[in-house]
């Protein structure tokens, strides 16, 4: 039987879960995500966890941020005046925004907090410095 390696595109069933159980993203209802191993397509752990796997197999695996989404980076997080930004931008905590940084590129943006002269913001990808567990199944390999 085979087992996927580097350049297979593996095609998984996966539910995303913090370590105290709750999900944050699962397939379930829908089609298998299907990636390239060795590609950068998914976060490398998933992406290590998956090798050797072959089609039936089903397994847990505990991510470490450094192999996820990366450390949390308290400079991420910037405080602006609210005059800063354009009028028409609902401010509320929560909400998504994007800036363009002086290189050109996009820069996600949530809002963390609030006032009614400041409003702060983080950069971080919101997985952040957080473990992530990973009940996977392989479905195909092709």
């Amino acid at each position: 039987m085979t087992q996927a390696e580097h350049g297979n595109t593996v095609h998984i069933h996966y539910t995303g879960k913090f370590t105290d159980g709750t999900v944050f993203d699962s397939s379930e209802g829908r089609d298998p995500l299907a990636f390239e191993l060795g590609s950068g397509q998914v976060i490398p752990g998933l992406d290590k966890a998956m090798r050797g796997m072959k089609v039936g197999d089903k397994q847990t695996v505990e991510i470490a941020a450094d192999e996820a989404y990366g450390p949390h980076h308290p400079e991420g997080i910037q405080k602006v005046e609210r005059s800063q930004l354009p009028p028409e931008i609902e401010i509320k905590v929560g909400a998504q925004l994007q800036a363009t940084a002086q290189d050109g590129q996009a820069i996600n943006l949530i809002i963390i907090e609030a006032d009614e002269t400041t409003v702060t913001m983080d950069a971080n990808h919101p997985l952040a410095g957080k473990v992530l567990v990973f009940d996977v199944e392989l479905v195909s390999i092709s």
